[in-house]
């Protein structure tokens, strides 16, 4: 497997979304995967009764037992995610149980099932793709990128190594792709 990137231009990223707004699914998965640092593995079992309330409004949080870790995490809901929480599911009535994320494919039994992760590596890989990105992109792009941008934003190191739940800050500086360039501009810029 290729190691994927995240996505580095903030640009692009605003073009994804826009290509993306077409399809109020596929937004949100975008939208919340950059936001919340979020595996795509727990992000396609989440249910509709994870993100929104019995009245129909955004839940401030959502908290799961990690997939790969089975670790207990609780992630806040950004104001942007839960807008586009709200844009999605306005209005929704039905089962709180249901898959989030549907695919229009149906199972076996003829009941709708929750996207699979190669789905998901289409729509953004495709997505990514049309706006001129080249580097490799995957899911884990969603999640790397959330880690990138929080790192550039003065995030500590380790409070990062600690939400992705990594051995050391070298492992999660790797991981977020800070790359030999990141820390030669360090050196350059500080110019004491």
């Amino acid at each position: 497997m290729e190691m994927v990137q995240p996505l580095r231009d903030r640009t692009k990223i605003e073009e994804i979304k826009q290509l993306l707004s077409v399809n109020k699914r596929d937004f949100l998965m975008f939208v919340l995967g950059i936001n919340c640092g979020l595996r795509i593995s727990d992000i396609l079992r989440m249910e509709i009764g994870d993100v929104i309330d019995r009245s129909g409004r955004p839940k401030k949080y959502y908290e799961l037992r990690e997939k790969k870790t089975n670790k207990y995490k609780r992630f806040i809901f950004a104001e942007n995610v839960q807008a586009a929480i709200l844009s999605y599911l306005n209005g929704y009535i039905g089962n709180y149980d249901r898959p989030l994320f549907l695919s229009r494919k149906s199972g076996a039994n003829g009941h709708s099932k929750p996207l699979t992760r190669q789905q998901a590596y289409n729509i953004l890989n495709d997505a990514a793709r049309n706006v001129g990105v080249d580097d490799n992109i995957g899911t884990h792009s969603l999640r790397k990128t959330f880690g990138y941008f929080a790192y550039k934003a003065g995030t500590d190191i380790v409070l990062l190594q600690q939400i992705f739940n990594h051995t050391s800050p070298s492992v999660t500086l790797r991981y977020i792709g800070i790359l030999q360039d990141d820390m030669d501009k360090v050196i350059i810029n500080l110019n004491l």
